[in-house]
């Protein structure tokens, strides 16, 4: 019998350790191997666990917003009740209106020019020609013609008249005891003539000439100058103090006394005419806007334009958005000061012009350079947009203050909708079925979704029906919303 020892022990244990294993992976009965993948096991487990009650939102309160899914946006948005205002917003100019050139007929050198900014009402001078004023007056019609009685020719008539025209006798007789004689009747339409008696055989002979007269008819009576511009000139002779004559279309000899009168208090000759260059008309007061010469030089051209006296707003509006734009609708504008006032669309340009950054250099219809054969090409506008000009005037000239320019917008309401349930556009989900929906961010669509099948979408989508778009927001409508309500705007 072998005796025990420590070592012997210690191998003992490893040889019955190693049949041991072997025994029991040939029987199945656990070794340590079996331990080991039982550990492992439990261990994967306890992960799957961790995992799971991380999903379901057991453990800890994470910053997602429940029900997020991940990758989708977590900004969440609630239904509002709100007034949508559909309007058109387009930035203005105030001033006093586009410039217009005086047609100023008047020959000569320009003695004197009124400073920019002046007022001119009827009667006053817009400038001096020569040191003779040319005068405003309200009208419509160009002065075109000179205006005064026609004062016809006298007419001279000539009468001619003939004699009696005789044959000159002549004798071949004897030459004793001939003799001439004669006799000679002068005057008007008198006939002068010879007589002659030659010889005892010679022929007696008269030869007579008429002579012409002249007589000057009496002068004609002066005759009136008809027209529509004469009645706008004798309304404006009126509208001035003066009178004695009738307001009609008819220049008479007593509306050419009345314009001698005015001729005298402007310091003219009086003549009782008035030229074409004496006058120049405009609607109504005008305001100086500037003069393109000056003191010395030919008045030809256009030496002075003027502008309204009235404040308005001009807007080059793009050619295809003017629907707005109608004559005699009601804008919004805000003053470069904040406040808002009422204005009136009054005009809409019927041309469109180029659009540029510098301003009113847009020409009409600028010829492109450089086109093929189908008119193309580069045109004056650069390629930029077209734009009409819209003006708008204001009947309360004191709510603008005392602003005489600057930037404003003006703003044209369109469509309004009052007290309505509205959400940003961007909230809108397009559904696969068509249509538009919204996804809900929590359980505030739940309960409409059970009482209305009909509108509601699978998952967590509920239909709705559009309205009006303005502002980045939409009106929504449907059963199955209502203020309050959070939705989720898609990533």
């Amino acid at each position: 019998m072998e005796h025990l020892t420590e070592e012997n022990l210690v191998e003992g244990e490893g040889e019955d350790e190693g049949k041991g294993v072997e025994a029991g992976i040939a029987g199945g009965i656990p070794g340590r191997r079996r331990r080991r993948t039982l550990l492992i096991g439990a261990g994967v487990l306890a992960v799957a666990v961790v995992v799971t009650v991380g999903a379901l939102g057991l453990g800890g309160d994470g910053g997602a917003d429940e029900g997020a899914a991940p990758g989708r946006d977590s900004q969440v948005v609630e239904v509002t009740r709100a007034t949508l205002t559909d309007r058109t917003e387009i930035d203005g100019q105030l001033g006093h209106g586009p410039q217009v050139p005086f047609p100023v007929k008047a020959d000569g050198t320009v003695t004197w020019l009124p400073a920019t900014g002046t007022t001119v009402r009827r009667g006053q001078q817009v400038l001096r020609v020569d040191d003779r004023p040319v005068v405003l007056l309200y009208g419509s019609l160009p002065m075109y013609r000179e205006l005064g009685v026609r004062q016809p020719a006298a007419r001279t008539e000539e009468q001619t008249g003939e004699g009696a025209s005789g044959a000159s006798g002549s004798s071949d007789g004897g030459a004793d005891g001939g003799g001439t004689g004669g006799a000679t009747n002068t005057g008007t339409g008198s006939k002068t003539g010879t007589t002659g008696d030659t010889g005892t055989a010679g022929t007696s002979g008269t030869t007579g000439t008429a002579s012409s007269g002249t007589t000057t008819a009496p002068a004609a009576t002066p005759r009136p100058l008809h027209g529509m511009d004469v009645k706008q000139f004798e309304s404006n002779l009126g509208a001035l103090g003066y009178s004695g004559f009738t307001v009609d279309e008819s220049y008479t000899e007593l509306t050419a006394a009345a314009v001698k009168r005015w001729q005298a208090d402007l310091g003219l000759p009086r003549t009782g005419r008035v030229g074409a260059g004496d006058v120049v008309y405009a609607s109504g007061p005008v305001r100086i806007s500037g003069t393109s010469a000056r003191v010395g030089d030919a008045a030809s051209g256009n030496p002075v334009s003027y502008t309204s006296t009235s404040r308005m707003v001009t807007v080059s509006a793009p050619a295809n958005d003017t629907d707005w734009a109608r004559r005699g609708s009601e804008v919004s504008v805000q003053l470069p000061d904040g406040h808002d006032v009422t204005g009136t669309v009054a005009s809409l340009d019927s041309s469109a012009s180029a659009s540029s950054g510098g301003g009113d250099e847009g020409a009409e219809g600028a010829q492109g350079t450089g086109g093929g054969d189908d008119g193309g090409g580069s045109g004056g506008g650069g390629g930029k947009a077209a734009t009409v000009s819209v003006v708008i005037t204001f009947d309360d000239q004191d709510a603008l203050g005392r602003l005489q320019s600057g930037p404003v917008t003006v703003r044209h309401t369109e469509k309004e909708r009052k007290n309505v349930l509205t959400v940003p556009v961007a909230a809108l989900t397009a559904l696969a079925e068509g249509g538009y929906g919204l996804e809900l961010a929590d359980d505030s669509g739940e309960k409409g979704q059970k009482e209305n099948e009909g509108d509601s979408v699978a998952g967590r989508f509920v239909g709705v029906r559009t309205g009006l778009f303005a502002g980045g927001r939409v009106e929504i409508s449907g059963p199955a919303v209502h203020e309050g309500m959070k939705v989720r705007i898609p990533k």
